[in-house]
């Protein structure tokens, strides 16, 4: 069944944009890659299991903050971007990127399921000519040992009838100086002629390729880049730990460190971890190692410093409102901030949210403010947010700063508050009156 494409033609309709692409996956990853790619002149379908999506963007109605919505009007009006739901169109793609979620499993597993899906529909379409690429972030060898097999067996040859790469997401949701077309792109081939036409098809819309030897080595470089921030946030949650025993000031001892010019690179604590990629990427690697009889010590420490930082936020707030000779039981808490970081609407995996878990079986009256998240339904837990006022401070036994907005004025929040305890160090030079503040 073999055909030996010609790559040099291949190359040609790639630089001339005669090249179709999809998108499956429409979240924070795949939105903003399908907007490049049709910003640069390609006709792009991305293609969603959630008709929501799809129908919010065939009708201009943008849903994700690093979008432009002016942008997605344009393509959308000028046929460069559709949405889809319908998976038979796979057939008419010469280029298919995947970014659909990896979260782990309640056992700390990698749940594939959403890849196994998308992979059974690629398999049952894929013709000769298509390029492949998986984005979604997973453990080294997925691309080979899961993607490969199914996607040759109908015969279909890897780098001579079709081309399979792995490109891992750098989507850091939120950077105004770094988005799509402007973060370096790695991407490894199953072969070289795999890396040479996904490099040059990605080199249309992204400013820098980096092209690595292997799917292996660009997988393990995604997980190397969020294991590297875990294990150093880690490291400092546990300095906060630390320092608030020996009663310094975490804060001021990194901002000391890192006048250094060499040889330090400043990291601070918070809450926990959030987000899609820093508390479960680490835990990617570790499960792949497990595997081979190895254990991975720094991450796993890592991870389970992180993963204890909401309680011993919670410990925080029991501590502080005992200076004040309350107990947690009945109090009013204010959250502010529930999203994993600053100036963005995602709570995925948002240390936020096991915090308020935490206090209400304490038996804390939790409320929460967030600009970004109206409401939320999380695990059974569903909020509002509550306006920000006057009276709704004067009424808490104590605010707790989770998430630190930055359109959030913090000096006022301090001034009619009693008590502020701050696990981001947005009070810092803030005359505190006669509030009370404790900090992480």
């Amino acid at each position: 069944m073999s055909t030996g494409l010609d790559i040099n033609r291949l190359m040609q309709d790639i630089e001339k944009r005669n090249f179709k692409i999809g998108i499956i996956g429409l979240g924070y990853v795949g939105l903003p890659l399908a907007i490049e790619f049709a910003r640069s002149g390609f006709d792009v379908v991305g293609l969603d299991v959630f008709a929501k999506k799809v129908d919010a963007i065939n009708a201009c109605e943008n849903y994700i903050s690093d979008v432009s919505d002016e942008v997605l009007t344009e393509l959308v009006k000028k046929g460069k971007l559709k949405a889809t739901t319908d998976f038979s169109v796979l057939p008419t793609l010469d280029g298919i990127s995947i970014c659909v979620p990896t979260p782990l499993g309640k056992t700390g597993d990698p749940d594939m399921s959403y890849i196994l899906q998308v992979l059974d529909q690629v398999k049952k379409y894929i013709r000769p000519g298509q390029i492949i690429v998986l984005e979604s972030t997973t453990y080294p060898g997925t691309t080979e040992e899961v993607m490969l097999p199914e996607l040759q067996a109908g015969g279909l040859v890897v780098g001579k009838d079709f081309f399979l790469a792995f490109s891992p997401e750098r989507i850091d949701p939120g950077n105004e100086k770094y988005g799509a077309h402007n973060t370096p792109k790695v991407i490894g081939g199953v072969t070289a002629n795999c890396t040479k036409v996904a490099a040059a098809l990605y080199g249309q819309v992204i400013a820098k390729v980096i092209p690595v030897s292997s799917t292996r080595a660009a997988e393990m470089a995604k997980l190397l880049e969020n294991t590297f921030r875990s294990i150093n946030i880690g490291l400092v949650n546990e300095l906060a730990i630390m320092c608030n025993l020996l009663k310094v000031d975490v804060w001021e001892v990194i901002d000391a460190a890192a006048s250094k010019p060499f040889g330090f690179m400043p990291f601070y604590p918070g809450p926990g971890l959030g987000g899609h990629c820093i508390p479960i990427d680490p835990s990617y690697l570790s499960w792949k190692l497990r595997t081979l009889n190895y254990r991975t010590r720094f991450i796993d420490l890592a991870v389970d410093i992180n993963r204890g930082m909401p309680g011993y936020v919670v410990q925080i707030v029991v501590d502080a409102l005992n200076d004040v000779r309350k107990c947690l039981n009945d109090a009013k808490i204010l959250v502010l901030g529930v999203s994993y970081k600053r100036n963005i609407d995602d709570i995925r995996e948002s240390p936020a949210l096991d915090i308020i878990r935490h206090l209400e079986e304490k038996g804390g009256k939790i409320s929460y403010h967030d600009p970004y998240v109206p409401n939320f339904n999380w695990d059974g837990m569903v909020m509002e947010s509550v306006p920000l006022t006057e009276e709704t401070l004067a009424k808490q036994d104590v605010v707790l700063i989770v998430t630190d907005h930055s359109n959030i004025d913090y000096k006022w929040v301090v001034k009619h508050s009693s008590l502020v305890v701050d696990t981001r160090n947005t009070t810092k030079g803030i005359d505190p009156g006669t509030t009370k503040i404790a900090k992480l």
